[in-house]
């Protein structure tokens, strides 16, 4: 898929479902479906159209820290694409979350933006993100601290001129 914030690649050959282009329409057929081949025909149209939507208008999750007493520090290592999150609940060892390929993560006050074309890649960089401030061995309701997913959708609305 070719737009223009980019191109995604996506193998979807294990699937029982022929793909063809006519006429700027994507059309996805199986042969003899039943229910089996008619759930694969609807996962690979739900790829193909996250796919268009990603090209065409992008996805953006925003995150927030949360935090009680010790303030949480957070920095954005491009080089090694990873987040670091330091002074987390007064840890003195900073924790890291892996960002993915293709995903731009952007850190203004309290609040991350992560921004991308591909949904898998950006929903998953989100997790990362927020699985690495899991906290363990104590109640969750007492410790709210973390980051957390607070909004997600397109980045770019398809009428609002671009940024």
């Amino acid at each position: 898929m070719k737009g223009p914030l980019g191109a995604l690649v996506e193998d979807l050959s294990h699937l029982p479902v022929s793909l063809s282009v006519e006429q700027n329409q994507v059309r996805l057929q199986t042969v003899w479906p039943r229910k089996r081949e008619i759930g694969m025909l609807g996962t690979a149209a739900a790829h193909v159209r996250n796919m268009i939507k990603g090209v065409t208008q992008g996805y953006k999750y925003d995150l927030r820290t949360v935090y009680a007493h010790f303030a949480i520090t957070v920095k954005v290592d491009e080089k090694a694409k990873v987040l670091k999150i330091e002074n987390f609940t007064g840890e003195k060892t900073p924790r890291y979350a892996q960002i993915l390929d293709g995903v731009k993560v952007a850190i203004k006050g309290d609040d991350i933006s992560v921004e991308g074309v591909d949904l898998n890649s950006v929903s998953q960089t989100a997790a990362n993100i927020q699985d690495s401030t899991k906290i363990k061995e104590k109640d969750l309701r007492v410790f709210l601290d973390g980051i957390y997913i607070s909004a997600k959708g397109p980045a770019h609305s398809p009428h609002s001129p671009s940024k």
